[in-house]
């Protein structure tokens, strides 16, 4: 009978222990505090008015790091089917043909045989010179835009450290106005402000890693177009083609004025 009262007395008191136990953990969630998770966005523009120039940096560098990806390739640099022509129009020493190909189908390849080409009348020295002359002339073309990324990746950190201290400018102003009554109003505006500089380093990080890898990409094919040309140029019969003009274009230079003067003097008094 004892037993049995225990029991029914047993059953009541675990479900008054159980709810007040609900009620303590309730209570206890009710006075912890909410954390929120701020989006992507809102941590974007907690960087301030910094932002702008920055994300106007990532979307240049993005811009950037395609275009001189496909500059630098060196099917654009030097493409095959141009490549293939103008070295059956050598074979066939059909050099005025090279030369009106060249200037018909632009390319760091051709440009660079071009001016080559057009001074084969004038000798060895004068040829390689001028080759030496266009491809730097088509390296520095080439690499003009991939320096922008240099730019950017200098600038952006500086920008988003401007941003910070301006921030941290206005943070502490605020601090001085209301007091340190209230510290994680300040730690909270630190946070924000640093954002910022964040942000730059996040562009300037990538920026930088591009430029090098385009400047190596660079390099490798205008040797490759330096090989080409070496290999075209080999063996080339230059006393067979002195004083040729193989360009067609017009000579700007001409027999000084009074020069021809004095020959045309002179062929009046001989008269």
């Amino acid at each position: 009978m004892i037993k049995k009262l225990a029991q029914t007395i047993r059953l009541p008191l675990l479900v008054v222990i159980a709810a007040f136990c609900a009620l303590d953990l309730q209570a206890a969630e009710d006075k912890a505090p909410t954390v929120k998770h701020k989006t992507l966005w809102e941590q974007i523009y907690e960087g301030g008015w910094v932002m702008i120039p920055i994300g106007a940096c990532s979307v240049l560098t993005f811009f950037l790091s395609g275009d001189g990806w496909m500059r630098t390739s060196r099917k654009r640099v030097a493409p095959g089917r141009m490549e293939a022509a103008v070295k059956r129009l050598f074979r066939e020493g059909d050099y005025v043909g090279a030369y009106n190909y060249c200037k018909a189908n632009p390319s760091p390849l051709t440009n660079t045989l071009r001016a080559g080409v057009g001074m084969l009348g004038e000798g060895k020295v004068a040829v390689g010179e001028a080759i030496v002359g266009a491809l730097q002339q088509e390296s520095s073309r080439m690499n003009t835009y991939i320096s922008y990324l240099s730019v950017i990746g200098v600038c952006t950190p500086m920008i988003g450290l401007l941003g910070t201290v301006t921030g941290m400018i206005k943070a502490f102003a605020n601090l001085g106005t209301s007091g340190i009554g209230d510290p994680s109003g300040l730690s909270s505006a630190i946070g924000e402000v640093l954002v910022a500089t964040a942000s730059g380093l996040l562009i300037a990080i990538p920026a930088f890693g591009m430029f090098y890898l385009l400047r190596s990409r660079s390099s490798d094919s205008m040797h490759h177009v330096q090989d080409i040309i070496l290999a075209l140029f080999r063996k080339m019969p230059y006393e067979h083609m002195a004083g040729l003009h193989i360009s067609g274009e017009e000579l700007f230079a001409a027999m000084p004025n009074w020069v021809a003067q004095e020959e045309g003097a002179e062929i009046q008094a001989s008269a």
